[in-house]
């Protein structure tokens, strides 16, 4: 009874009850458990450390990496008593999430390796070797679609997509940009691209009409994401994919004031979070890109289908 006393007090606390519950499910390095808790290293080593020394979890090491799971002894009713809690819990939903993007990376090491490498690309000169000119190729290869470039600005994006589209639908809030960019348009040509006057949250596009629907640095502008993306499934034809280009989650709050950024990014986890809850699948994540100056933001793609 004296052991069960004192399991009982160590998982009193809800952040050990919360790692005990996801080690009972997966093996988890601390950073894992780090990203998926969105905690310090500190807490989370020493939360680990008290379950271990009341017996509720153990660790093997993997070359560099320690791995934690729940103790295989831990008694029946203790085990009983964790899984009731974890349905009674709010975070359980957003832990399972976590867990779920975290076996995905931990799985996906071909992609980590190809991101190292793409942190190469431009940092040795080569003649004709640019981001610009690659972007312009790949753009090449979209099939004929109709694109909605939902919070477009003044549509630079939208009319190199127009190169290749059936159709392109440039949506923004603001007047100036679309009129702007549709005199632009006209000037260079683009008798595809079409500029609309209108809320990425409730865009002036026909239900079940785009292939594509495309967020680039828009979703942080808007007062409501989730009402944005759940805009974007209601647009797509049934199998149409949206894509969302965003910055990462960060802390660099002179955002607001100097880019009008209402969201300071958005985590892997909550942008997936918010996809489901719109209505999509098939639902991918990575971050793509690094700034190497000061505040280092961090480039999130994200993509879905309908």
């Amino acid at each position: 009874m004296a052991s069960i006393v004192k399991w009982l007090r160590i998982l009193g606390d809800p952040t050990r009850l919360r790692m005990l519950q996801l080690l009972r499910e997966e093996e988890l390095t601390v950073a894992e458990l780090q990203e998926i808790l969105g905690m310090g290293q500190s807490r989370i080593s020493s939360g680990l450390g008290q379950l271990k020394r009341a017996g509720l979890a153990s660790d093997r090491r993997v070359g560099k990496n320690i791995f934690y799971s729940a103790h295989e002894a831990i008694p029946e009713t203790v085990c009983r008593l964790v899984e009731e809690a974890r349905d009674e819990m709010p975070e359980t939903a957003h832990d399972q999430a976590a867990l779920a993007l975290a076996l995905r990376k931990r799985k996906n090491r071909a992609e980590e390796y190809f991101n190292r490498l793409a942190g190469r690309f431009g940092r040795t000169y080569v003649p004709g070797r640019s981001w610009q000119a690659l972007s312009h190729a790949l753009l090449r290869l979209l099939p004929p679609m109709v694109i909605a470039d939902l919070g477009a600005g003044e549509g630079t994006l939208s009319q190199l997509m127009a190169k290749n589209a059936r159709r392109v639908i440039a949506v923004d809030i603001s007047g100036k940009m679309v009129e702007f960019g549709a005199a632009l348009a006209r000037e260079h040509g683009f008798k595809n691209v079409e500029y609309r006057l209108g809320d990425i949250e409730n865009p002036p596009i026909a239900p079940d009409s785009v292939d594509l629907a495309l967020f680039s640095q828009a979703l942080h502008h808007s007062s409501s994401p989730q009402r944005a993306l759940e805009a974007a499934h209601r647009i797509l034809k049934p199998g149409g994919r949206v894509v969302i280009l965003d910055l990462a989650s960060h802390t660099f709050e002179q955002a607001r004031e100097l880019y009008a950024h209402v969201w300071l990014g958005f985590s892997e986890v909550d942008l997936t979070r918010m996809l489901k809850r719109a209505g999509f699948s098939k639902i991918e994540t990575a971050i793509v890109s690094r700034e190497s100056e000061p505040p280092n933001f961090q480039t999130l793609l994200a993509t879905a289908s309908k």
